[in-house]
């Protein structure tokens, strides 16, 4: 495996090893004891699995307040996303700046996004599907949202907003302006 810091350092890109041959591949996605030596340590309690079935389908940008703040690893298992993380940890040099990859099934890597931050994607493929470890369960009570469209947080999504396709709940989330400060540093 092999990890990479990105612009804000606390966000990590994990390429895990894929060994193919003529039947396919294989891959360890998830190994602790690997990404421990690499100095990767954290404990997942919970793996999530979605299905968009259109391209420019948004999800996000959601988090959850202590104690049930999520650190999540994402990755794609079918097609590809945009994935995004954005710092929201007020103290933070970084905050309100946002880190965006490419995650697809090609490119097999895996976005580290640390509890304090928002999360969210725009699939780039038709029926994409995203699978991620979290670190905390979901509780409904702690979710917390930010607009995917704030134009302070100025995210290049790769979707017009009139194509955009999103929840009814995320149709409605407020500005980071409007919300509470929800991290500290």
């Amino acid at each position: 495996m092999n990890i990479k810091k990105l612009a804000i350092p606390e966000v990590l890109l994990i390429t895990p090893r894929r060994f193919s041959d003529d039947r396919g591949f294989f891959s360890e996605t998830w190994n602790e004891q690997s990404l421990s030596a690499l100095g990767f340590q954290q404990r997942f309690v919970q793996d999530n699995h979605s299905l968009s079935v259109s391209t420019g389908t948004i999800r996000g940008l959601h988090c959850q307040l202590a104690p049930y703040a999520q650190g999540k690893l994402v990755r794609a298992v079918r097609g590809a996303l945009l994935d995004v993380a954005v710092d929201i940890r007020h103290g933070s040099p970084s905050f309100g700046h946002h880190v965006a990859v490419t995650l697809s099934a090609e490119n097999w890597q895996q976005l580290w996004i640390p509890p304090g931050f928002l999360h969210g994607f725009c699939t780039l493929e038709p029926n994409t599907e995203v699978s991620y470890k979290v670190t905390a369960p979901y509780d409904r009570q702690a979710e917390r949202g930010v607009r995917w469209d704030d134009p302070t947080l100025a995210i290049p999504w790769p979707v017009q907003p009139e194509n955009a396709l999103l929840s009814e709940k995320d149709q409605v989330l407020p500005q980071l302006r409007d919300c509470d400060p929800w991290f500290q540093i």
